[in-house]
């Protein structure tokens, strides 16, 4: 029976298909090409896990990178557990026509605790004195460190922040290498992120996209290589396609004016209550999540978010039903950007009173997302020595803040998240086979193609 590589090669649109990118333009030739229509919000987390359950997020639940835990009254973004996921697995469903088949999951999200036999995903140390160090969590453990024997640490602030650039996609695609040819999985799910990264900073076109193209061409070219002389079949995907941004949008500032949302002032600058807003919102690049506490603020807060320049839509009940994001999860409102707009996550109004994390890269404790985390403060003089430094100090035992990431939103050049205006701004499929050539995939067909070729079927 067949087995097959899947690479999510994020931010790769039709566009950057041609000299750039030789590998992946050339096994376009081999097999097809196609359109890719993902789901909204157009996020990783989200998109992934259409792509393996074939599900919507009214039925697999991952409205975005995060949401408010009602529960908890508490936002958090970028969990691992898999069991946040709801539905069937792509791989499992394999399974039940083919026993014992396996399957290797590299750096695709929610990926702790899965039915994959094989798992890799940043699992960064957390110390009591206050350091990080990089980490992975596997599956085997011992996985762990035959990897990081092999390789070397996984250079997690390579993976994300200002930092971030093609070592940490390079490093994930030598980790598949041997993967793929050490225990042979009859799937295997490698997510390569490096386009992103630039995309985001610089926007959909500038001076260096060829060579961040060509870049993660090669590594994709060399996991290419190795499946094919395995016999393996390629499918690559992506998960949206970056357009230009001009400006964010500042929901939780306009909900803070107008009394609907509450703060903590704590020595460490403002926090976001949660518990004591009557509205707030969990921005998700061009996609928000609205929490309204009581019923009868819903309409008021509804006309408010309508009436902001830089918000396309506002969804109510009938409008999460119709893009099924009528999940529990999801907010008593779900807000849309305007196209070359993105909805930023500060509810401070006054930067002095910003919270100790809003100039540091600090995922999992934003109430939202911050691309600004990929770039460097330009006001800061000499920044990438002023980091070096307080790293120094860290080593020595010494307590320091990076606070090194800027405020000013006007920086950010590129977002996703809505849905693509046009096709040419979306995602794509390549196959290496033609055998389910198709001009367009909507994103709930993935899981589909995906088991289709693993069974050998013709549908």
């Amino acid at each position: 029976m067949p087995s097959l590589l899947v690479l999510d090669v994020v931010g790769l649109t039709p566009a950057h298909l041609g000299p750039s990118t030789p590998h992946l333009t050339a096994l376009a030739r081999e097999g097809f090409v196609a359109e890719l229509r993902p789901v909204l919000p157009a996020v990783t987390c989200t998109v992934q896990s259409t792509f393996l359950t074939g599900l919507l997020p009214r039925d697999h639940g991952i409205v975005a990178n995060g949401w408010c835990f009602r529960e908890l009254a508490e936002v958090w973004l970028w969990r691992q557990s898999n069991r946040l996921v709801s539905g069937e697995k792509v791989w499992e469903r394999a399974r039940r026509h083919r026993p014992g088949l396996t399957t290797a999951k590299l750096f695709w999200w929610y990926n702790m605790g899965s039915s994959a036999e094989i798992a890799v995903t940043p699992r960064p140390a957390y110390f009591a004195d206050g350091r990080k160090l990089p980490d992975i969590y596997t599956q085997p453990a011992s996985l762990r460190r035959e990897l990081q024997d092999e390789l070397g640490p996984f250079p997690l602030f390579r993976f994300w922040g200002p930092g971030a650039d093609i070592a940490s996609t390079d490093w994930i695609g030598r980790a598949a290498e041997r993967v793929i040819e050490k225990e042979r999985p009859d799937l295997a799910l490698v997510y390569l992120p490096h386009l992103d990264y630039d995309l985001q900073r610089y926007g959909p076109s500038f001076d260096g996209l060829d060579r961040a193209l060509a870049e993660v061409d090669a590594v994709a070219g060399r996991l290419i290589a190795k499946a094919r002389s395995l016999d393996m079949e390629v499918i690559v995907l992506s998960e949206y396609g970056t357009t230009r941004a001009t400006g964010s949008v500042s929901i939780n500032r306009l909900l803070r004016r107008e009394g609907f949302l509450a703060v903590v002032d704590a020595l460490n600058g403002e926090l976001l209550d949660p518990a004591g807003s009557r509205a707030f919102a969990v921005a998700d690049h061009q996609l928000a999540h609205v929490y309204v506490r009581d019923a009868e603020d819903v309409d008021p807060v509804r006309r408010l978010l309508e009436s902001m320049d830089g918000v396309d839509l506002v969804l109510d009940d009938d409008g999460k039903r119709s893009y099924g994001l009528d999940h529990p999860r999801s907010g008593e409102l779900v807000c849309v950007a305007a196209p070359a707009r993105w909805l930023d996550y500060i509810y401070w109004l006054d930067d002095r009173r910003a919270p100790d994390f809003a100039r540091t890269v600090e995922i999992h404790r934003k109430p939202g997302y911050d691309p600004l985390e990929l770039l460097l403060d330009p006001k800061l003089r000499f920044a990438r020595g002023r980091i070096a430094w307080k790293l120094f100090k860290k080593s020595l035992g010494f307590r320091t803040l990076l606070d090194v990431i800027p405020l000013d939103t006007s920086l950010v050049r590129g977002t996703h998240g809505r849905l693509p205006d046009r096709p040419e701004d979306g995602p794509l499929v390549i196959a290496s086979s033609r055998t389910h050539a198709s001009e367009r995939f909507e994103a709930t067909e993935i899981a589909e193609l995906i088991l289709a070729t693993l069974l050998g079927s013709k549908t």
